[in-house]
């Protein structure tokens, strides 16, 4: 979700109910959503709330982890097995038992790692909250992590990480990061290496999780459940969790760019489908708290893009810049798409595209002819107009609407927004900040990311050079560097 910092929260204080009469808790409570609610425990875990009423709660534990914090050699990769051994057998509790409560409850849970967090999230029946907050407690606080579950996930994850190799749509973009921070944070890799797998022992799941899993790194994130009921299941299962006394690295992110030509990889083919060669060219984009953020997030609305064929109209994004300016001209292009991902201190933002291979030379001069044109107003060759900039702007509020009507959804962004800039940003104050934007503020973004001081950061598939000198034509547009 899209979330930004800016909006004035006041101070209160909440008692617990668990017989901590004597303990106080600082708290905060949005003037403008007022069925938000945030507390502080006093070992530093945060409880946020959204008390929307419905027939279902959702839940979650948002932990400050993640692959761009795996700067020791011995760390490689921990994230990724982390969530593979989430919900297996606890303290007290075998992992068929645990698949069995699970499944009792409905089946809705999942743990996925990401750059910047492990999110342990589930969804469940208004009477089932306390019984499913106890084993996502129970996965988070007290895991055995066996041998046995070791390197049954060992083998899943290499298993996993094959298949995905296989899957360009899905490797590029890891590819990308790599390239976009060498050697460094955010460019660490997201999946396991491979070669890393026999060398995982269960001391090291255990020393990462001493120095991540600690109250001060953790948010406890409801949806649908009152805030004092939220708070006193969390005091339960975590209020005697003591602090980290370890301080892991927080490096800031470090964008380099570069040029990476992947060559012909091994990837799968689909019966009747032509190959095809691919290409991603990003350029640094914004961190989650500029407050350009939202112009960046109506320019990649404004170009869009998707596939060549496309069922729906407008809602779909075929009156965007990359539909009627790519895909309806160049049948050689099957996928045009605008990307944006945005982090706590950086970012990436740029154009992803696969074709035919026999056309592969014309693609560069037409990423950088778009790219190029959104840092101009409108004229006779181009530029961004006022009425694509008000469609974008439409677009976007649907879309930020649309999905927080998703009860998960809601809770990823409640617990996302509460771990990166420690509150939440009412969604009407998301709205405001879009509908201000004007023409010009959308140019000057764009001139800002595309025009900076950095190099691109370039990914390709396919035959070695069959793109061309794409650096080279970045800079004949005034792209980058």
């Amino acid at each position: 979700m899209l979330f930004h910092s800016g909006r004035n929260l006041w101070p209160g204080l909440v008692r617990s109910k668990l017989g901590h009469s004597s303990v106080r808790y600082s708290s905060y409570s949005s003037a403008r959503s007022s069925l938000f609610q945030l507390t502080t425990l006093p070992n530093g875990l945060r409880v946020a709330t959204d008390g929307l009423p419905g027939h279902f709660s959702a839940l979650g534990l948002y932990v400050d982890a993640g692959s761009r914090y795996e700067t020791e050699p011995w760390a490689t990769g921990l994230s990724h097995l982390m969530d593979r051994l989430a919900y297996q057998s606890t303290l007290g509790t075998t992992a068929e038992q645990m698949e069995e409560r699970l499944g009792s409850l409905g089946g809705n849970y999942m743990c996925v790692s990401s750059r910047e967090a492990v999110i342990y999230q589930a969804a469940v029946f208004n009477r089932d909250v306390a019984a499913m907050f106890e084993l996502l407690a129970a996965t988070v606080r007290w895991p055995q992590i066996t041998q046995t579950e070791l390197e049954i996930q060992k083998e899943t994850a290499a298993y996993e990480i094959g298949e995905i190799w296989q899957k360009p749509e899905l490797i590029l973009p890891e590819l990308l990061h790599a390239v976009a921070y060498q050697d460094n944070t955010l460019g660490l890799p997201l999946l396991v290496p491979e070669e890393r797998l026999p060398s995982i022992r269960v001391q090291d799941i255990v020393k990462y999780r001493e120095q991540f899993y600690t109250p001060e790194r953790i948010v406890a994130a409801f949806v649908g459940v009152e805030h004092e009921v939220a708070v006193e299941l969390v005091t339960r299962y975590f209020g005697d969790m003591s602090k980290g006394t370890y301080k892991p690295k927080s490096q800031p992110a470090l964008y380099t760019g570069g040029v990476q030509d992947m060559g012909p990889m091994p990837v799968q083919h689909v019966p009747n489908q032509p190959e095809l060669a691919q290409i991603l060219v990003a350029f640094e984009g914004l961190s989650i708290n500029d407050p350009d953020i939202y112009a960046l997030a109506t320019l990649q609305t404004l170009l869009g893009g998707g596939g060549s064929f496309s069922a729906g109209g407008p809602g779909k994004g075929m009156y965007s810049r990359l539909y009627t300016m790519v895909l309806n001209r160049y049948g050689f292009v099957d996928n045009c798409v605008a990307f944006n991902h945005s982090y706590t201190d950086s970012g990436l933002f740029g154009i992803s595209v696969s074709c035919l291979p026999s056309h592969a030379n014309m693609v560069a001069p037409i990423i950088c002819g778009q790219l190029a044109y959104c840092m101009s107003q409108f004229t006779r060759s181009g530029g961004i107009q006022e009425a694509e900039v008000h469609r974008a702007k439409n677009q976007l509020r649907s879309s930020l609407l649309m999905n927080l009507e998703s009860k998960m959804v809601e809770l990823e962004d409640v617990g996302r927004q509460v771990q990166v800039v420690g509150k939440r940003v009412p969604v009407e104050e998301m709205c405001e900040k879009i509908d201000r934007l004007s023409l010009k503020d959308v140019v000057n973004v764009a001139t800002r990311v595309l025009r900076g001081n950095s190099r691109p950061s370039i990914i390709m598939l396919g035959r070695e050079g069959v793109f061309g000198d794409v650096e080279g034509e970045c800079r004949k547009w005034g792209l980058g560097a």
